[in-house]
């Protein structure tokens, strides 16, 4: 009974923490970039009553004609509950919504937006960008500054050799299909100006480390931003290399939403409450039992 009682503890507080991501998730459902979590569980740890049995006659031999053999048995064991195996970030496609702002842009495929945040760099989905007084681009909500694909980021490390995006006051500018920005002076190219919108990849997404404002850090399990040797740690311009991923490109006038499915989340919104609600009616029959145990006792 007292082993029930702490697998069910255990029950709750794995189906509470699925509470609180699938909370997270839904919170999260109108805000551009984020990519959803799923929580997997673990078997706890197995207490054994009684090991494997080994088969007395020898491997490939018959049972013995006269008797006296017995055949192998199966381990008795009783698991004590369940543990939060993984929380891992569902990094697929979010949908598109089309908002007409020229510096608002969408990666349709692979690979993440660097950002100059203060002294280090930043990766994010969301490309709600603008140009600031200055005319560079940025993200306005923290003043991040979007790195031009030939910014160098030394593999393993979060801090950049640094080249802005920059459209001057009074320039017009168009942005493609690659990210490339062209600026634009009295009709002609302005070839001091523009860029390209630097992409970074990661042989693992999943493993990035989110730090709020739709940003993303690498971590020693998401790999690096994607250089293409430690010579030429650079960032990847669309489609410029020949291993970049083909079938990736940038759509300008859009934003990628949250991947969340709100029909998902409340599927898994119901079957994480049963499950807290049956572990806490496990705590309530073995309070119940052990009562009944007390009871004995004094009678």
């Amino acid at each position: 009974m007292m082993r029930s009682l702490y697998s069910a503890i255990s029950g709750l507080k794995a189906h509470q923490t699925k509470m609180d991501v699938i909370g997270n998730n839904i919170a999260n459902v109108n805000t551009t970039g984020f990519k959803r979590s799923s929580v997997t569980f673990a078997t706890a740890l197995s207490q054994s009553i009684r090991g494997a049995g080994t088969p007395t006659p020898a491997s490939g031999t018959a049972p013995s004609s006269t008797g006296g053999d017995t055949g192998g048995t199966n381990p008795i064991q009783i698991g004590l509950g369940t543990s939060v195996g993984a929380i891992n970030q569902i990094m697929t496609q979010g949908s598109n919504e089309t908002t007409g702002v020229p510096t608002d842009m969408m990666i349709q495929g692979n690979g993440f937006f660097a950002l100059q945040d203060g002294n280090q760099v930043v990766y994010t989905r969301s490309g709600a960008f603008s140009f600031d007084a200055q005319g560079y681009l940025v993200d306005p909500s923290t003043g991040a500054y979007v790195l031009d694909a030939s910014s160098t980021v030394p593999q393993g490390s979060t801090t950049a050799s640094p080249k802005y995006i920059q459209v001057p006051t009074g320039d017009t500018y168009s942005i493609d299909a690659t990210g490339k920005v062209t600026a634009y002076k009295d009709g002609a190219v302005d070839s001091s100006a523009g860029g390209n919108i630097g992409i970074a990849l990661f042989a693992n997404p999943a493993g990035l480390t989110s730090i709020g404002n739709n940003y993303y850090l690498p971590s020693n399990n998401s790999g690096d931003s994607g250089a293409t040797t430690p010579d030429n740690p650079t960032l990847y311009g669309i489609g410029a290399t020949s291993n970049y991923p083909t079938g990736t490109s940038l759509v300008t006038g859009s934003l990628e939403m949250s991947n969340v499915d709100l029909s998902q989340e409340m599927t898994d919104m119901i079957t994480a409450q049963r499950g807290f609600q049956a572990n806490s009616r496990v705590i309530t029959v073995s309070d119940t039992l052990l009562q009944e145990l007390i009871d004995l006792k004094r009678s």
